[in-house]
């Protein structure tokens, strides 16, 4: 007997009770060798402690042996780690220091199980009064990047807030990046999240135009090609990513972070395709390496089975506002059994409704990334007693 409880449903009058049944569960395959048809990153998040007597809006207290687990599952499903992204909640609860700790551990955990791993490297140990010049900005860049780099990382050098406030042209920005770029051992990722994400980075390299910014920002990969492994961008705006794409110089890659668009910007076209480094990739490895797989034996259809319906799924975690996300790859997290509770960092599972995470079940069930359909439904009728729905 398929598994039964009732969930909200929102209409034009407000929100009511209706059963709903889980589909069958799906068993997803493991790899059983290394993914090459694509490079592919899931941003991964962390585990926060509960039972820590700290502070929730000031310190941060994390799980340190369910944060680390979480990575090992990833990269059990193939998946390379991004760490200390956004998805982590840097800069929304996970600071500087926190991520100097979780960057070192995590990078010890990826050698002893030989995963692929890169680190966010920005400047958010600057105070928002603290960056006053573009020397600051450089600064906190090289504290970070060294950081990654002296614990054996590769860096993902992450789009900076404190650069957007202090920058006032483009070639501020040419200057910073250049500056940083010089000084790297291993060739890095370029983060261009767009201010859906974080309204901060509004106008980001300078340019208030989408197409102006590409500009200087392919300009900027250009002239540090040997510095450069791939540019990340998370625009959601699948064709503005393709332009971009087909402009980037040989040898570079284009990691879509479009959390939209990246069933068919990954499965790519004639002219070429995009990689990957998603926040979403977290809370659907299993689909996402399934889908993967598929690719490296030529079985389009298989991959298509596999990835297309996580869309809507994804769609609904990253609906506005987008930098909510990240309280349902946690849920989602939860509800599978990595984590023994639905708390996090700063309080941020307040973030979404709950109607919005009584959709998010129904999307992941869809999707057949519930694995456990008994202890799905247990932990989300805890979640709706805890709310006062029985």
């Amino acid at each position: 007997m398929p598994s039964v409880l009732r969930l909200l449903r929102t209409d034009g009058e407000g929100a009511t009770l209706e059963p709903y049944a889980l589909r069958a569960s799906v068993a997803w395959a493991r790899p059983t060798s290394p993914i090459r048809s694509r490079v592919a990153f899931a941003a991964a998040h962390v585990v926060s402690d509960p039972r820590a007597d700290a502070d929730p809006l000031g310190a941060t207290p994390i799980d340190w042996d369910a944060t680390l687990a979480y990575r090992r599952h990833l990269w059990s499903y193939g998946l390379a780690v991004a760490e200390a992204m956004d998805t982590a909640q840097r800069g929304m609860g996970l600071g500087w220091s926190a991520a100097r700790e979780l960057i070192c551990r995590s990078l010890d955990e990826a050698r002893s199980a030989d995963g692929v791993i890169a680190c966010g490297a920005g400047t958010d140990q600057l105070a928002p009064g603290d960056a006053r010049t573009l020397d600051d900005v450089e600064c906190a860049y090289e504290e970070q990047v060294a950081w990654v780099e002296r614990h054996g990382g590769r860096v993902i050098l992450m789009a900076s807030r404190a650069l957007a406030r202090v920058a006032r042209t483009p070639d501020d920005y040419a200057r910073v990046y250049g500056r940083v770029l010089r000084q790297v051992s291993r060739p890095v990722i370029l983060h261009w999240l767009g201010d859906m994400f974080d309204p901060q980075l509004a106008g980001y390299w300078g340019a208030s135009e989408l197409r102006d910014a590409m500009d200087v920002c392919l300009a900027i990969i250009g002239e540090h090609r040997a510095k450069i492994d791939g540019v990340k961008i998370s625009l959601l705006d699948a064709e503005r990513e393709i332009e971009m794409r087909r402009r980037l110089p040989e040898g570079v890659r284009m990691y879509t972070g479009d959390d939209f668009n990246y069933d068919r910007l990954i499965l790519g076209d004639q002219r070429g395709h995009s990689d990957a480094l998603l926040g979403i990739f977290d809370a659907i490895a299993p689909a996402a390496s399934a889908a993967l797989q598929a690719l490296d034996r030529g079985d389009e259809q298989a991959y298509r089975a596999a990835l297309e319906p996580t869309v809507p799924l994804s769609r609904h975690v990253f609906m506005r506002p987008t930098y909510a996300y990240k309280t349902g790859i946690v849920f989602l997290a939860y509800l599978n059994g990595h984590q023994s509770h639905f708390r996090m960092i700063g309080g941020a599972e307040s973030w979404r409704s709950l109607p919005h995470l009584c959709e998010l079940f129904r999307l992941a069930d869809t999707a057949g990334l519930l694995v456990d359909g008994d202890l799905a439904v247990e932990r989300m009728r805890r979640v709706l007693a805890v709310a006062g729905v029985e």
